[in-house]
């Protein structure tokens, strides 16, 4: 179903509610866990789309909860604002981005979900009801949720001052990389890079490399930073790109992937990129796709994967059509002893006694997805085994 007013998903709520349907919200169909699966029915909200408002004072914004990213950046620079941080994809509804805990690279800035500071959305009694600050608990559950506390109408995201960014793409050794591990993070608004291990991986990724080197044991490096300027200074030289900051953060990985993403502490980070490479140095010298590394800031919510903790992201992926079951369950075996807790969205091997093990605030969550929802009408089998 596809609604256009909030009038139309309380219809629909409430006829799940009488015939004992269960109810999923479809984004952009990024994940690549079953999040959205459903015998029941299935809600597109990409008719529920736009900014709504601005709070300049507040640096607030309002928006429809099936806009895709994409769409936010140009509506909000024109009223003088920018989301703090965007990932390398923009295809993603806010609401299923905010879900989710999708997030960007910089030690300093948040996920999307950090950036939530209020939600109107339609629960599992039929009824729209809004979740501000004053309500810190259960906007603490509503920031990261999978959509079992409700159908999201509408969210208010704390937004920045708007920005232009420069981009500079290195590629240093991999002991170049480590030998400025903790002055990149630190001194950079946006780190991130990826390792390859293989003459082949950079290509998988469609990333530009030096010509005549060699990427083994090689980093393509990026770094963005904030510059004093305008559009008439906008650059789009590969490796070396300058514009408007919602332009510079969407751009590449194109090629299909299925990924496991999984995040650490920030101080155990070197020590897991380098275990998952001697994993595939070791175990599976088959596998040619580049780890991807990134850094978070800690922050509240009650099942985000940065939950009080800054962290270090190290992403893997395995090529559609081959057998990667085996890679990605050791690297789940070799990130766990770091304490490892995973992107809801993507591949992961979680169960609810590892995750109330690893998250110290699970259960007051699942009490309040409970209060939201106590038919569970917002569970699929994948959540149910999870949060239910």
């Amino acid at each position: 179903m596809r609604p256009t007013t909030d009038d139309e998903v309380v219809d629909i709520v409430r006829f799940a509610i009488r015939e004992g349907l269960q109810i999923r919200v479809v984004g952009a169909g990024h994940s690549f866990t079953p999040l959205v699966q459903t015998g029941g029915i299935l809600v597109d909200l990409s008719g529920l789309s736009g900014v709504t408002g601005v709070n300049a004072e507040a640096k607030r914004a309002r928006v429809r909860g099936g806009t895709p990213i994409s769409e936010i950046g140009g509506d909000l620079w024109d009223l003088g604002f920018a989301l703090s941080n965007q990932g390398d994809i923009d295809k993603q509804s806010i609401s299923g981005a905010i879900s989710t805990g999708t997030h960007g690279s910089g030690i300093d800035l948040g996920s999307f979900s950090a950036s939530l500071r209020w939600v109107r959305l339609v629960n599992g009694h039929g009824e729209i009801v809004e979740i501000g600050e004053d309500q810190i608990d259960e906007l603490r559950a509503a920031q990261v949720a999978l959509g079992t506390l409700g159908i999201f109408l509408e969210v208010e995201l704390q937004v920045v001052d708007r920005y232009y960014l420069q981009e500079r793409i290195t590629y240093p050794t991999w002991s170049q990389t480590v030998s400025t591990w903790d002055e990149d993070i630190d001194g950079n608004r946006h780190y991130s890079f990826l390792w390859c291990q293989q003459d082949a991986s950079a290509a998988l990724y469609e990333l530009p490399t030096p010509e005549g080197e060699s990427m083994v044991n090689r980093s393509y490096t990026k770094r963005y930073n904030a510059v004093d300027v305008d559009d008439t200074d906008a650059d789009h030289t590969e490796g070396s790109r300058r514009d408007r900051s919602y332009r510079i953060y969407p751009g590449g990985f194109m090629i299909p992937f299925h990924e496991l993403e999984y995040y650490v502490p920030r101080e155990h980070g070197r020590a897991a990129v380098e275990a998952v490479q001697d994993l595939i140095r070791d175990v599976h010298p088959d596998q040619e796709y580049p780890i991807e590394v990134r850094w978070v800031k800690g922050d509240e919510g009650l099942l985000s994967p940065f939950y009080h903790r800054d962290t270090t992201v190290v992403s893997v992926s395995g090529a559609p059509g081959t057998n990667y079951w085996p890679y990605l369950r050791d690297v789940d075996a070799v990130l766990s002893q770091f304490d490892a807790r995973a992107h809801w969205g993507k591949i992961h091997f979680m169960t609810r006694e590892r995750i109330a093990r690893i998250y110290p605030e699970f259960e007051k969550f699942v009490d309040i997805r409970r209060r939201f929802d106590p038919n569970g009408i917002f569970l699929n089998d994948h959540t149910r085994a999870l949060l239910a």
